[in-house]
């Protein structure tokens, strides 16, 4: 089996394996991404004393990182497999997860800074750091809110990529089992997700916005799931 080439990969792996000089194993890439953002966590909790916003952090880069894990797995399951070169090109090589994620982030940002202000008791951002956020807390916490707006538009964009796939294309059991395994990591994702709405209770906005991209993933991903169930054949990939 070949490895995976730039092209086919999401734009997380084509970054981490272009560092110069750098040769991570997935594991190793994956621990030093969670052991960086909690270790400047923690470290600029016990310099403001944000305790509370520290869990909130800490449960942002636990669904960053098992994000992370999840793209990887997903990644695995469908380049092992004969899948079309269609739908690799479209899952890995169109970067249309990163024009999801930005999306995203300038929607988040923009709510937090503009719309809550204006129509929140207590904004989120004041809630959780103070009403003087220190300017070192707030560049992380961007930082953490891109990775998790990373991951769920990379979310996203697999559970589309897959309804598209599982009704364009028919395969034979063994690829679809993989596929279908591809899907449940994407819909297992999303639901994790779901850990960010106790934090997010009090601003409706925010809560709507996580609770319907969890649902639309599951939702998208179940139907995926069942037409690869309904088209399996015994003689290998067709279009239908």
């Amino acid at each position: 089996m070949r490895g995976p080439e730039y092209g086919e990969t999401w734009a997380y792996e084509s970054i981490v394996g272009a560092l110069p000089g750098i040769d991570l194993s997935t594991r190793a890439a994956v621990a030093l991404q969670f052991l960086v953002f909690e270790t400047a966590i923690l470290a600029l909790a016990a310099v403001y004393g944000l305790w509370t916003a520290a869990i909130a952090g800490t449960v942002a880069v636990v669904v960053a990182t098992a994000g992370s894990v999840e793209m990887l797995r997903i990644g695995r399951f469908v380049r092992r497999e004969a899948v079309p070169e269609s739908y690799r090109r479209l899952l890995f090589g169109s970067s249309i997860e990163v024009v999801l994620a930005v999306l995203a982030y300038v929607a988040l940002v923009t709510h937090l800074f503009v719309f809550d202000p204006r129509y929140a008791e207590v904004p989120l951002v004041e809630r959780l750091l103070g009403p003087e956020p220190p300017i070192l807390v707030v560049y992380l916490v961007l930082l953490v809110l891109w990775d998790v707006c990373y991951r769920i538009g990379t979310g996203w964009w697999a559970s589309v990529a897959a309804l598209w796939r599982s009704y364009r294309y028919r395969f034979d059991s063994e690829t679809a089992w993989a596929l279908q395994r591809a899907d449940l990591e994407t819909m297992g994702f999303g639901l994790l997700q779901l850990a960010l709405v106790p934090f997010l209770l009090p601003y409706p906005v925010l809560l709507t916005a996580v609770v319907g991209h969890v649902g639309a993933v599951t939702v998208v991903t179940g139907l995926s799931v069942l037409l690869l169930r309904r088209g399996v054949r015994r003689d290998g990939v067709t279009p239908t």
